[in-house]
């Protein structure tokens, strides 16, 4: 599979992790993180509103599950594919986890930390540096999201 489909198929994952989200009332964002081979090693959904957790973002509860996959923190090799773009928090837990690459859908104007607002995973005078894809499936990512705020307006 040429790398991009195998983007777009992990992103349809991770959506399908985002939609779960929604079941505890939490944003719909969902992750995967899959090893250098195309395995996936871990997933996760938003869960902050499930657990009461703030750091309980998609990403990191994928990060948290690949390195529980792995027995390791290090995730090198690891990509991490999410329907929105990371955060501050979690491009933090990106670079700390070295994953190699990160794929997203969505941008978020309001917070992103991926090349929107601010561009954390590639700062240049930080040890390590990501590759990033983004626009993968970025409007059924970008639907997904306004769908649930409509929702609740």
């Amino acid at each position: 599979m040429r790398p991009a489909a195998h983007d777009e198929a992990l992103m349809r994952l991770a959506l399908e992790q985002a939609a779960a989200a929604e079941t505890t009332a939490d944003v719909p964002v969902g992750a995967v993180v899959v090893d250098a081979s195309g395995t996936v090693i871990g997933t996760g959904r938003n869960e902050r509103e499930a657990r009461h957790d703030p750091t309980a973002h998609a990403e990191v509860v994928a990060l948290r599950a690949a390195a529980a996959q792995l027995g390791s923190w290090r995730l090198d090799g690891c990509t991490l594919v999410v329907t929105l773009e990371p955060c501050v928090m979690c491009a933090g837990a990106i670079l700390a986890s070295r994953v190699e690459r990160v794929v997203f859908g969505a941008w978020d104007e309001k917070a992103g930390a991926a090349g929107s607002v601010v561009d954390v995973l590639r700062e240049r005078r930080l040890p390590h540096r990501v590759e990033v894809v983004a626009g993968v499936l970025a409007e059924e990512a970008e639907t997904q999201l306004r769908a649930f705020f409509a929702d609740r307006r």
